[in-house]
This record gives structure tokens, sequence and C-alpha cells, in this order.
């Protein structure tokens, strides 16, 4: 479609001035009968989800939420390829929503503990955000140059030059460090004959950035398979004790994200729901919450049916 030829953006039209949108841009487009009522029914979904971008409604949404309804907003629903934007930019919507919901149905006291309890089970260990950057700077200072140590010399030579700085480090507590980051497939492995293993530092981790995002990565997958939703800013405070790592740590759980994992937070809220007796009934989403899911995340997908658009928009809607 010429862009010229595009209808007016009604939904944003509302959100300047007093919101009156002239009759003349209210006119459907000169499209098929057939696909009128569907044009219709989700170009009324998106005006009426545009309203919460308003100066009044949009303090109560989360950033991550607002920039997902400005996205949704911007979608022409004319060209093919919008629409299909359209149903993935709903679909998203819904996912953000249930992750905001787990975390608000979380213990927060019982987050960290949950999450290092987690960590402890797979025989890992989280020392602190002072102490653990310090271990992972010595293990880079005996392996960056491409040596080759067994786990046992490793250990000893990070708790040797930690132990003036940090009197509780232990071989055993270095060791589940160590641990933590062959968890996370950061060293290649030689099995020797009747001798211990050696390990290498793999050549894309031997600087601090590239081992500190492996290691970052893999405690986020472990509180991720333990069941636990926590937020960016919460993973900054928890890991390096400030909050200059939220971005950091959202990329790290933005890459984590597969097709499937919006249907497990799904599975994830309705247990959370039954733990606290869902006051809110929150429950009853189920069924617009699977209509979502079955959206395709991928751009590459194939375009979605009008019905499927209309239907993922309504599902979007509170």
């Amino acid at each position: 479609v010429l862009p010229r030829l595009l209808p007016v953006n009604t939904a944003l039209l509302q959100l300047i001035g007093n919101g009156e949108v002239p009759a003349e841009y209210r006119k459907i487009p000169d499209i098929h009968a057939s696909e009128k009522e569907f044009y219709s029914l989700s170009l009324k979904c998106i005006e009426e989800l545009a309203l919460y971008l308003k100066p009044s409604q949009s303090s109560q949404l989360s950033r991550p939420m607002q920039r997902k309804l400005v996205t949704l907003v911007n979608c022409q629903l004319l060209e093919i390829e919008g629409r299909s934007r359209g149903a993935r930019a709903a679909r998203s919507l819904g996912e953000r929503s249930v992750t905001e919901l787990i975390l608000q149905h979380q213990n927060p006291q019982q987050l960290s503990a949950n999450l290092w309890a987690a960590v402890r089970a797979r025989g890992c260990q989280f020392l602190g955000p002072a102490m653990q950057e310090e271990v992972l700077k010595l293990v880079l200072l005996a392996l960056e140059d491409g040596s080759a140590l067994s786990r046992k010399v490793l250990v000893m030579f990070v708790v040797q030059r930690l132990e003036p700085h940090f009197p509780q480090a232990s071989k055993t507590s270095i060791g589940h460090v160590v641990q933590l980051l062959y968890r996370a497939s950061c060293f290649k492995v030689t099995k020797r004959d009747g001798d211990s293993s050696l390990m290498q530092l793999k050549e894309e981790f031997r600087t601090y950035e590239t081992l500190r995002r492996e290691h970052d990565t893999q405690i986020v997958q472990i509180a991720t398979e333990g069941g636990l939703r926590i937020a960016p800013d919460q993973w900054s405070s928890l890991l390096y004790g400030d909050s200059a790592h939220k971005s950091h740590m959202q990329s790290i759980i933005d890459k984590l994200q597969t097709p499937q994992s919006f249907g497990q937070s799904v599975q994830e809220l309705v247990i959370a729901l039954q733990r606290t007796g869902d006051p809110g009934r929150l429950a009853t989403l189920r069924p617009q919450l699977d209509t979502l899911t079955n959206i395709d995340p991928s751009p590459e997908s194939e375009h979605p049916e009008w019905q499927i658009v209309m239907g993922s928009l309504q599902a979007a809607k509170p």
C-alpha cells in the first residue's frame, strides 16, 4: 500500500490534545468486504490499548510494558507485515504481563534465599559481588594465556591469592565457583590417563567481560530452571551490589528467552496463583494467554490470517 493511501494512526491521535478523532479519519479504508469487520475490531483493540499510554494511565505501567505498547500502537493493520507485527506485539505484551504477575506473586525476602539454594543444589556457589569478581579475575590471571591446569591446582592458585583480602576463602567455596564456570562450558577439558583432567579457558572467555557474562548467564539459567523470576534491577543488586548492571542483566534474560518460555511462564503463574489462592481471579485469563502463546514470535514465520491477528489483539486487552 502506498504511504499516502494508508489511514491515519487513530490510536496515536487519541493521545493528542483532548483525544477527539475527527470523523474523516474514522472512515474504513477501501478493502475487501470480508476484511472490514476484522479490520474494525482489530483497530478498536489497538485504540483501547493505546489509552494506557495517556499520562494519567501510563504511570501505572512498567517501562517495558510502555515500550511494548508503543510498538503495538505503531503497527499498520492495512499492511500484511503490519498485521504480523501487531500479532507478535500482542504476544509480547501478554508475555511481559505474565512475567510481571509472577514477580508480584513472589516473596522478595525468599527470592534470594531460594536463588542461592538452587545454585548450591547444583554444586555451585556465589560468594557475594566483591569476592566473586575477584575469584573470576584470578581464574583469568591463571588461564588467560591459554594455560591448562588441573582443577585442584587452579583452586589452590585462587585461594592463595584471595586469602589476604578474603580470609573466608576456602578450597571448597572456590571449587564451587569453578564448578559454576564448568557448568557454563567455559573450559576446554583434556582427560589424562591415571591423572586429573586439565582445564583450559576457551578462547572466547579469556576476557573478564566475556567470562563474566557467561557466569551471569549460568546463574540466570539456574534461577529459570528453579522457577524463579527475578527482575533485571534485582539481578543487578544480587550479582553486582549496585543498580548499574540492569541493562546487562536484561540482555542476558532476553537472550535466554525461547518460543517455549512464554508457555512455561504461564504454567509458573498458574502454580503461583494456586499458592496464593488467586484473590484477583487471574486464572480466568488462561484462555487469552493460551491464545497468545500460540502466536509464533519469529519475524520469519508465516503471516497470520486476519482472524488470528484479531484474536491476538482481543486476547491482549485487559
